[in-house]
């Protein structure tokens, strides 16, 4: 049978770009299609794609994000688009014949108040997060059609959750960024006005487990390769740090002498969110890059693509 290649759906954001720099980097063959030609919400148009572009198999990494602000002024969107794209790409590969995907989720799936660090078992034990439910509650849904097709049809879906994301085409718009990229922004641009202080949203007191998208991109290929289970399976950094102690560092790294605030008044979201990715790191993945030098080629990425650009609003 020809190999078409891997089809990286989502291939121009974060995660999608850094998976295809490694497939690329191996030499193995991939495929894109951009969102000009393909519009993943609509159920017809995904199914007819793969049935004449016939992937080898999918990465899946393509859905609507976003941060707290995001999540809570567009909760119809977070859902819908996600659910949509999920179904389609989904049920479009088994009715294409396609026998391996990987589906990308995410850590807010875990309830609110899940044990700490967070078991693959823990999904569905607990209520969600409220300022990010809808697309959680969306994510759920992916991995339990791969769940799904993998019971009823035999299908060799698997779904990977990574915890809170960072690296380079991150989005640095502060209306839907998510952390690492608005605390960037807002260190950068207080650093340039000579601001006496930047303010953050909450308390500072939330813990948060940071990735680097390209130690994501090695996971999501060894699992790609390596795992077959019915079960989702974890891929995080391992470690921890508080909001307060991230806003400090990237300050550190930006180059900001000022003070930072915190607004009490903004919601913190989830208290605590440490995941375990032991049953990964079992078959042999560990990430490699520490946050001060993925904070610093972040930032690097940000000043090339983004300031020097002039493009305030990426």
């Amino acid at each position: 049978m020809t190999d078409c290649g891997i089809w990286i759906a989502g291939h121009n954001g974060m995660v999608g770009s850094a998976i295809k720099r490694l497939l690329e980097g191996q030499g193995r063959k991939t495929l894109v299609v951009d969102r000009s030609e393909l519009d993943l919400r609509d159920q017809g148009a995904v199914v007819r794609w793969l049935k004449a572009n016939k992937p080898s198999s999918v990465i899946f990494a393509a859905a609507k994000v976003g941060g707290i602000y995001a999540n809570d002024h567009y909760p119809a969107d977070f859902i819908y688009d996600n659910l949509a794209i999920e179904t389609n790409i989904i049920h479009g590969a088994h009715l294409a014949g396609i026998d391996r995907l990987v589906f990308l989720g995410s850590s807010c799936i875990y309830p609110k108040f899940a044990p700490q660090p967070i078991p693959e078992s823990a999904l569905l034990t607990g209520p969600l997060e409220p300022t990010n439910e809808w697309y959680a509650i969306a994510k759920i849904a992916g991995i339990k059609l791969c769940q799904a097709y993998r019971k009823q049809y035999g299908r060799r879906y698997i779904s990977v959750m990574p915890c809170n994301l960072y690296g380079p085409r991150d989005n640095y718009n502060l209306q839907t960024s998510h952390v690492i990229p608005a605390l960037i922004r807002k260190f950068h641009e207080a650093k340039l006005a000579a601001s006496s202080q930047v303010v953050v949203w909450g308390s500072g007191r939330p813990l948060r487990e940071f990735l680097h998208v390209d130690d994501l991109a090695k996971g999501v290929v060894y699992c790609h390769d390596h795992y077959d289970e019915y079960e989702h399976v974890n891929c995080g950094a391992g470690s921890e740090v508080s909001i307060r102690q991230l806003a400090e560092l990237v300050g550190s790294v930006v180059g900001y002498s000022g003070d930072v605030v915190f607004d009490v008044s903004r919601p913190d979201g989830t208290p605590r969110k440490l995941m375990d990715s032991s049953k990964l790191a079992a078959l042999g993945w560990r990430p490699e890059i520490d946050l001060r030098s993925g904070l610093a080629s972040s930032y690097s990425w940000y000043l090339e693509h983004i300031e020097n650009q002039g493009q305030r609003e990426a």
